[in-house]
């Protein structure tokens, strides 16, 4: 049975509109021709994650997140997605909008890497950027489907 979850490792944090959440994700994952098996997202610490970052990247440095594709078969969805709730409000008050909006384009982001979208590269970046913007304003859309 397809799944959404969330966790949570060294801090406190509780995800607004779970619900909502989960089907706009799941709506996102389904018109990109993917099939969602399982999907965890992990809200995390910056230490937590700059750890994760050191031991299976090797690098050295803060991160908001990290995508970890675990899927065996092409087309489907298993994945775990660490996110840094401290990076996330930090980014929220740099960029001046509220947390909420700043997870969900953290959460999108992460989910369009396993979607096949990359963000190296100017172009790639782009597509990348352009491609959350369309799925952030689709998340009004979600409850209509």
């Amino acid at each position: 049975m397809p799944a959404i979850s969330f966790f949570t490792e060294s801090v406190r944090y509780n995800l607004p509109q779970k619900l909502k959440v989960k089907k706009w994700i799941k709506a996102t994952i389904e018109k990109e021709g993917f099939e969602l098996q399982e999907l965890n997202f992990i809200f995390c610490s910056d230490e937590y994650l700059l750890g994760i970052n050191q031991q299976y990247l090797n690098h050295d440095t803060y991160t908001d997140i990290i995508t970890f594709d675990n899927s065996d078969v092409e087309k489907q969805i298993v994945s775990d997605i660490f996110i840094s709730i401290e990076r996330v409000k930090e980014n929220a008050k740099t960029f001046k909008i509220n947390e909420f909006d700043e997870v969900c384009r953290i959460m999108i982001h992460g989910t369009l890497h396993l979607l096949g979208y990359k963000d190296k590269g100017k172009a790639a970046k782009t597509l990348m950027t352009q491609k959350e913007d369309e799925y952030l304003s689709y998340r009004s859309l979600v409850e209509l489907i």
